[in-house]
Formats: C-alpha cells, structure tokens, sequence
C-alpha cells in the first residue's frame, strides 16, 4: 500500500469544482470537485457507468463541461478545446490504444513533439531539420523506457509496449499533468508491473490522475483514492479511509473489504 502523503504539497496544479456533465436527462457527471498536485497520483474508481471516463474527457476537452469549473494554474479552462489544453501542458491516454500503427516509434514520439511547435503545419520542411523535436521524442521515449525501441514500427510492438508508446507521445509534447485511462487494460503481469513502475517514475514531475480497475495497481500507486458511483464522487481521501469507508464498502463492493492485506 503506498501512503505517501506528502507527495503533492502546495496548490494544486489543476482542480474542479462543481463539475457536471448531463446528456439530456442522463448526468453522467455531477458536482465533481477533485484536486491534483505535482507529484501525487490520483487514482479514480467505481463501477462501469460511475462517470470515470466523462470526468477525464471534461478535463482534457474532449467534452465540455455543462457546469462547474476546471482550474488550471489557477485559470478556469472549462469549455476549451483539446488541443488548447494540451498545449497548456495537459497531457492523456485513452482506453483505447491511440498511436500511428505503420510509423516507428521514434516517428510517433516525434510526431507528437512537433504538433508543439510553431512548425507543426509546415509538412514540406524535412521532419529531421528540426533539432528540438527531434531531442524530446528522444527523451519521450527514453522516459517512457522505449529508445531501445526508436525504429521498431508500432505494429509490431506488445500491447504492454504500444501503451508505453502512447504514454511516450504524451511526454512528447511536455505536458504537466497526465490523465491516464485504464493504462493496465489487457497486460499480463509481467507488463501490469512495468507500467505500474513507469507510472511511478513520472510521478516526480507530473500530476497524474488515473482511472484504473486492476485493484493491485491502484493500492500500489494511490497517494489519492476517489471513488465515483453514479457519476458522483462516493468518497475522496487516502487509501486507508477510502478502504475503511462503509459507504464505499456497501456500493462499491456490496459490504466486502474493498482489499484485503
């Protein structure tokens, strides 16, 4: 179990308040207020249909919000497109992997690099020329544990490696917080461990928020522990009081110990 709880010191880096999303008369999301910190990793759970992947694409600008407030270093960016928020440094994965099959692995890093560029539209200027670029998808793919790969074509990557791949591309275009959904889905052990490291490692100079199932990872990881039903949040805090909880308990589990030691 990882109680670390003095990761994330200070003012948060990114923080909701009120947030709700409806889709008619369905909310999929309501009233969410979290915070996340540079150096901690929050983790969100809950049941299929609790709001987790909503509340993501509401702080990435996949979906806009119906109300409430996404604050980032302290400016409300509710409303915004995806790829301004990705350019003021908020970085995500998807459930489903999200990379260039036929391109290598360096190319994709790149790829990602380049759309933060002032360059990024110009397509007749060799992709090489560009210096900067170049260097952080070199150290995209280092971070990410992937520069023995740099020229293997993505295709051909293990699943394990594909969602490193894309985890690459997000540390390619140098974002400060992560919004990580599902990254362990469908590994094996053996690559459920190495991204449970990675995901670690990162964590010194990113907010992390991750959405996760594999119960393992999510007490190996969690400084922070939301759980969300019905799209609201059930219970926010460590993992010792989210394990604790009997709300959590009883609606999460059906009165079960959330983990057993």
């Amino acid at each position: 179990m990882n109680n670390k709880m003095t990761a994330g010191a200070g003012e948060p880096i990114l923080r909701t308040r009120g947030l709700t999303k409806r889709f008619g008369g369905l909310v999929a999301v309501s009233d969410v207020s979290l915070d996340l910190h540079v150096g901690e990793i929050h983790v969100v759970i809950g049941p299929n249909g609790a709001g987790k992947s909503t509340l993501t694409n509401l702080l990435s600008g996949d979906l806009p919000p119906t109300t409430g407030e996404v604050l980032f270093e302290g400016r409300n960016i509710a409303g915004c497109s995806s790829d301004q928020i990705s350019r003021m440094g908020i970085g995500r994965s998807y459930q489903k992997t999200n990379i260039f099959l036929p391109f290598t692995v360096f190319e994709n890093c790149r790829l990602a690099a380049q759309s933060r560029t002032p360059h990024a539209l110009r397509v007749f200027h060799r992709a090489e020329g560009y210096g900067e670029v170049n260097r952080l998808a070199q150290e995209a793919m280092a971070s990410a544990g992937l520069d023995h790969r740099a020229q293997r074509v993505a295709a051909t990557l293990s699943h394990g490696e594909q969602r490193q791949l894309e985890i690459a591309m997000c540390l390619a275009t140098q974002p400060r917080v992560l919004l990580l959904d599902e990254p362990l889905a469908g590994m094996g052990p053996h690559e459920s461990q190495r991204m449970v490291e990675l995901i670690k490692m990162l964590s010194a100079g990113h907010a992390i928020m991750l959405i996760e199932h594999d119960m393992d990872a999510v007490f190996a990881l969690a400084h922070r522990l939301t759980v969300m039903v019905n799209g609201e949040v059930l219970e926010s805090g460590t993992p010792d009081q989210v394990r604790s909880s009997p709300a959590v308990q009883l609606a999460y589990l059906g009165g079960e110990e959330l983990l057993h030691d």
